[in-house]
Protein backbone atom coordinates (compact mmCIF):
# COMPACT_ATOMS: atom_id res chain seq x y z
CA UNK A 1 0.00 0.00 0.00
CA UNK A 2 1.35 3.40 -0.96
CA UNK A 3 1.82 5.96 1.82
CA UNK A 4 1.21 9.68 2.00
CA UNK A 5 2.06 12.37 4.52
CA UNK A 6 -0.25 15.39 4.83
CA UNK A 7 0.24 18.40 7.12
CA UNK A 8 -2.62 20.50 8.43
CA UNK A 9 -4.69 17.33 8.33
CA UNK A 10 -7.18 17.94 11.15
CA UNK A 11 -9.64 20.10 9.20
CA UNK A 12 -10.35 22.01 6.01
CA UNK A 13 -8.26 21.38 2.91
CA UNK A 14 -5.86 18.99 4.63
CA UNK A 15 -8.59 16.72 5.96
CA UNK A 16 -10.33 16.58 2.59
CA UNK A 17 -7.03 15.67 0.91
CA UNK A 18 -6.56 12.87 3.45
CA UNK A 19 -10.04 11.51 2.74
CA UNK A 20 -9.40 11.62 -1.00
CA UNK A 21 -6.06 9.84 -0.72
CA UNK A 22 -7.54 7.11 1.48
CA UNK A 23 -10.35 6.55 -1.03
CA UNK A 24 -7.63 6.19 -3.67
CA UNK A 25 -6.00 3.41 -1.67
CA UNK A 26 -3.35 5.29 0.31
CA UNK A 27 -2.28 4.83 3.89
CA UNK A 28 -2.15 8.41 5.20
CA UNK A 29 -0.18 9.96 8.02
CA UNK A 30 -1.95 13.21 8.87
CA UNK A 31 -0.20 15.79 11.02
CA UNK A 32 -2.37 18.33 12.82
CA UNK A 33 -2.44 20.39 15.97
CA UNK A 34 -5.86 19.28 17.21
CA UNK A 35 -8.00 16.38 15.97
CA UNK A 36 -10.60 16.67 18.74
CA UNK A 37 -13.20 18.14 16.38
CA UNK A 38 -12.49 15.76 13.53
CA UNK A 39 -14.98 12.89 13.36
CA UNK A 40 -13.36 11.17 10.39
CA UNK A 41 -12.02 7.74 11.30
CA UNK A 42 -10.41 5.15 9.05
CA UNK A 43 -7.98 2.30 9.58
CA UNK A 44 -5.67 3.88 7.02
CA UNK A 45 -5.75 7.32 8.63
CA UNK A 46 -3.00 7.78 11.20
CA UNK A 47 -3.62 10.98 13.15
CA UNK A 48 -0.45 12.58 14.50
CA UNK A 49 -0.81 15.49 16.91
CA UNK A 50 1.98 18.02 16.50
CA UNK A 51 2.26 21.81 16.48
CA UNK A 52 3.98 22.72 13.23
CA UNK A 53 5.79 25.53 15.01
CA UNK A 54 7.76 22.94 16.99
CA UNK A 55 10.25 22.12 14.26
CA UNK A 56 12.37 19.86 16.48
CA UNK A 57 9.45 17.60 17.46
CA UNK A 58 8.13 17.68 13.90
CA UNK A 59 11.48 16.41 12.63
CA UNK A 60 11.54 13.62 15.20
CA UNK A 61 8.05 12.46 14.19
CA UNK A 62 8.72 12.56 10.45
CA UNK A 63 12.09 10.86 10.78
CA UNK A 64 10.36 8.00 12.63
CA UNK A 65 7.71 7.69 9.90
CA UNK A 66 10.44 7.82 7.27
CA UNK A 67 12.23 4.88 8.87
CA UNK A 68 9.08 2.76 8.81
CA UNK A 69 7.41 3.78 5.54
CA UNK A 70 8.19 4.63 1.94
CA UNK A 71 6.36 7.92 1.46
CA UNK A 72 5.13 8.32 -2.10
CA UNK A 73 3.12 11.55 -1.71
CA UNK A 74 3.91 14.44 0.59
CA UNK A 75 1.41 17.29 0.85
CA UNK A 76 2.61 20.49 2.51
CA UNK A 77 -0.74 22.00 3.40
CA UNK A 78 -0.54 23.42 6.95
CA UNK A 79 -0.84 27.19 7.03
CA UNK A 80 -1.49 30.13 9.29
CA UNK A 81 -2.43 33.69 8.32
CA UNK A 82 -2.68 37.05 10.02
CA UNK A 83 -3.95 39.98 7.99
CA UNK A 84 -3.73 43.72 8.47
CA UNK A 85 -1.18 46.55 8.09
CA UNK A 86 2.35 45.20 8.58
CA UNK A 87 3.04 47.64 11.41
CA UNK A 88 0.14 46.13 13.37
CA UNK A 89 1.61 42.62 13.34
CA UNK A 90 4.02 41.50 16.05
CA UNK A 91 7.12 39.29 16.08
CA UNK A 92 5.16 36.27 17.32
CA UNK A 93 2.66 36.39 14.44
CA UNK A 94 5.44 36.91 11.90
CA UNK A 95 7.37 33.98 13.36
CA UNK A 96 4.31 31.72 13.22
CA UNK A 97 3.67 32.43 9.53
CA UNK A 98 7.30 32.05 8.48
CA UNK A 99 7.71 28.82 10.46
CA UNK A 100 4.48 27.06 9.51
CA UNK A 101 4.05 28.30 5.94
CA UNK A 102 7.67 28.27 4.80
CA UNK A 103 10.27 26.75 7.12
CA UNK A 104 8.37 23.57 7.98
CA UNK A 105 7.70 22.56 4.34
CA UNK A 106 11.35 23.13 3.44
CA UNK A 107 12.53 21.03 6.38
CA UNK A 108 10.05 18.19 5.79
CA UNK A 109 10.89 18.08 2.10
CA UNK A 110 14.58 17.74 2.90
CA UNK A 111 13.91 14.92 5.36
CA UNK A 112 11.82 12.91 2.89
CA UNK A 113 13.51 13.78 -0.38
CA UNK A 114 15.78 10.75 -0.62
CA UNK A 115 12.83 8.36 -0.29
CA UNK A 116 10.74 10.45 -2.68
CA UNK A 117 13.55 10.28 -5.25
CA UNK A 118 13.79 6.51 -4.83
CA UNK A 119 10.02 6.21 -5.25
CA UNK A 120 9.66 8.81 -8.03
CA UNK A 121 7.10 10.37 -5.75
CA UNK A 122 5.10 13.58 -5.44
CA UNK A 123 5.66 16.74 -3.44
CA UNK A 124 2.45 18.78 -3.48
CA UNK A 125 2.49 22.25 -1.94
CA UNK A 126 -0.74 24.05 -1.14
CA UNK A 127 0.23 27.66 -1.71
CA UNK A 128 -2.15 30.57 -2.42
CA UNK A 129 -3.06 33.03 -5.16
CA UNK A 130 -1.45 35.57 -2.82
CA UNK A 131 1.89 34.15 -3.98
CA UNK A 132 1.25 35.52 -7.46
CA UNK A 133 0.25 39.10 -6.73
CA UNK A 134 0.64 42.03 -4.40
CA UNK A 135 -0.89 41.08 -1.06
CA UNK A 136 -2.04 44.29 0.60
CA UNK A 137 -2.71 43.73 4.32
CA UNK A 138 -1.13 40.30 3.97
CA UNK A 139 2.50 41.14 3.23
CA UNK A 140 4.05 38.37 5.34
CA UNK A 141 1.48 35.74 4.43
CA UNK A 142 1.91 36.50 0.73
CA UNK A 143 5.69 36.45 1.07
CA UNK A 144 5.69 33.02 2.71
CA UNK A 145 3.43 31.62 0.00
CA UNK A 146 5.54 33.21 -2.74
CA UNK A 147 8.56 31.63 -1.11
CA UNK A 148 7.11 28.12 -1.12
CA UNK A 149 5.95 28.51 -4.73
CA UNK A 150 9.41 29.64 -5.83
CA UNK A 151 11.01 26.81 -3.85
CA UNK A 152 8.78 24.31 -5.64
CA UNK A 153 9.73 25.64 -9.07
CA UNK A 154 13.43 25.31 -8.32
CA UNK A 155 13.09 21.93 -6.62
CA UNK A 156 11.29 20.46 -9.62
CA UNK A 157 14.17 21.48 -11.89
CA UNK A 158 16.61 19.98 -9.38
CA UNK A 159 14.83 16.64 -8.97
CA UNK A 160 12.89 16.01 -12.18
CA UNK A 161 15.66 13.78 -13.56
CA UNK A 162 15.01 11.44 -10.61
CA UNK A 163 11.30 11.19 -11.41
CA UNK A 164 10.12 13.45 -8.57
CA UNK A 165 6.97 15.42 -9.34
CA UNK A 166 6.85 18.80 -7.57
CA UNK A 167 3.46 20.49 -7.80
CA UNK A 168 2.05 23.74 -6.44
CA UNK A 169 -1.67 24.40 -6.06
CA UNK A 170 -2.71 28.04 -5.68
CA UNK A 171 -6.25 28.29 -4.26
CA UNK A 172 -8.02 31.62 -4.00
CA UNK A 173 -10.44 32.38 -1.14
CA UNK A 174 -11.40 29.00 0.30
CA UNK A 175 -14.10 28.26 2.86
CA UNK A 176 -11.83 27.24 5.76
CA UNK A 177 -10.71 28.48 9.16
CA UNK A 178 -7.69 30.29 7.67
CA UNK A 179 -9.41 33.66 7.94
CA UNK A 180 -10.44 33.33 11.60
CA UNK A 181 -7.93 36.04 12.54
CA UNK A 182 -9.05 38.40 9.77
CA UNK A 183 -11.78 41.06 9.64
CA UNK A 184 -13.12 39.48 6.44
CA UNK A 185 -14.25 36.09 5.21
CA UNK A 186 -15.50 34.46 2.05
CA UNK A 187 -18.66 35.80 0.44
CA UNK A 188 -22.09 34.32 1.11
CA UNK A 189 -22.75 32.83 -2.32
CA UNK A 190 -21.02 29.71 -3.64
CA UNK A 191 -19.52 31.55 -6.60
CA UNK A 192 -17.33 33.65 -4.26
CA UNK A 193 -15.22 30.89 -2.73
CA UNK A 194 -13.53 27.53 -3.27
CA UNK A 195 -14.55 24.49 -1.23
CA UNK A 196 -11.86 22.36 0.46
CA UNK A 197 -13.16 19.33 -1.44
CA UNK A 198 -12.35 21.11 -4.70
CA UNK A 199 -8.72 21.54 -3.70
CA UNK A 200 -8.65 17.82 -2.88
CA UNK A 201 -9.99 17.10 -6.37
CA UNK A 202 -7.09 19.13 -7.78
CA UNK A 203 -4.74 16.79 -5.90
CA UNK A 204 -6.60 13.83 -7.42
CA UNK A 205 -6.09 15.36 -10.86
CA UNK A 206 -2.36 15.80 -10.24
CA UNK A 207 -1.99 12.16 -9.21
CA UNK A 208 -4.02 10.89 -12.17
CA UNK A 209 -1.52 11.99 -14.81
CA UNK A 210 0.47 9.39 -16.69
CA UNK A 211 4.06 8.74 -15.66
CA UNK A 212 6.21 11.16 -17.65
CA UNK A 213 3.80 14.12 -17.59
CA UNK A 214 3.57 16.53 -14.65
CA UNK A 215 1.07 19.28 -13.89
CA UNK A 216 3.34 21.60 -11.91
CA UNK A 217 1.03 24.55 -11.26
CA UNK A 218 -2.73 24.78 -10.69
CA UNK A 219 -4.63 27.95 -9.79
CA UNK A 220 -8.18 27.70 -8.45
CA UNK A 221 -10.45 30.76 -8.39
CA UNK A 222 -14.15 31.33 -7.71
CA UNK A 223 -16.12 32.94 -10.50
CA UNK A 224 -16.67 36.16 -8.51
CA UNK A 225 -14.37 38.15 -6.25
CA UNK A 226 -16.40 39.27 -3.26
CA UNK A 227 -15.55 39.26 0.44
CA UNK A 228 -17.85 39.14 3.44
CA UNK A 229 -17.41 40.69 6.86
CA UNK A 230 -16.14 38.45 9.64
CA UNK A 231 -18.80 37.17 11.98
Amino acid sequence: MRCALVTGASSGIGLEICKSLILSGFKVYGIGRDFSKSEFENNNFNKIVCDMRDISRLCTIVEEINREEDIYVMVNNAGVAYFGPHEELNPSKIHDMVTVNFEAPLVLTQLLLRKLKNNSGYIINISSVEAKKSSTYGCVYGATKAGISDFANSLFDETRKYGVKVVTIHPDMTKTKLYRHANFREGDSEDTYINPEEVAKAVEFVLSQREGMVVTDITLKPQRHKLGKSL
